[in-house]
């Protein structure tokens, strides 16, 4: 699929490797594109999307910015409701993403959320500056309609 996008045929917007203001016009690029193409935490089966996010960039371009959105999503991501999908992510996503990214937190350490010891709530958590649960999104209906496709694979992709 990346060798599609990173053909020469696609204006590729790729954030690998930037920092700093090229980081963020990155950001900005990918804010106003035509199509902006990203998988979710979780989705709900009643499917809500749920998805926390560190920087925002992902969350802020899921709810505005481009004109079309495309969430892929594996199997593995489907839970029954907003507690499951919370739970998800504390449990297995963030964990792994803090891994992946070199994060100095908590989570990355255990393998999981402190908060799922102390509470429930859903942004309790590390105050750590490695943090990447900074901003809780729940998508729940479109207003522009068809702005959002979700495609669901029948089999388990990222975490």
């Amino acid at each position: 699929f990346s060798q599609v996008l990173e053909s020469g045929d696609y204006d590729f917007v790729d954030r690998r490797g930037l920092q700093g203001e090229e980081l963020r016009e990155c950001y900005g690029r990918a804010f106003m594109c035509d199509t902006y193409i990203t998988s979710s935490n979780a989705v709900t089966q009643r499917g809500e999307l749920y998805n926390v996010d560190g920087n925002s960039n992902r969350v802020a371009c899921i709810v505005f910015g481009p004109r079309q959105v495309i969430v892929i999503v594996g199997k593995n991501k489907i839970v029954p409701d907003i507690e499951s999908a919370i739970e998800r992510v504390k449990a297995i996503a963030a964990p792994k993403n803090t891994v992946r990214l070199g994060c100095d937190t908590p989570c990355a350490v255990t393998g999981k959320c402190i908060s799922l010891k102390e509470s429930s709530y859903m942004c309790d958590g590390c105050n750590s500056q490695g943090r990447i649960c900074c901003n809780y999104v729940v998508t729940a209906q479109q207003r522009h309609k068809d702005r959002i496709k979700v495609i669901i694979v029948n089999e388990n992709l990222g975490y």
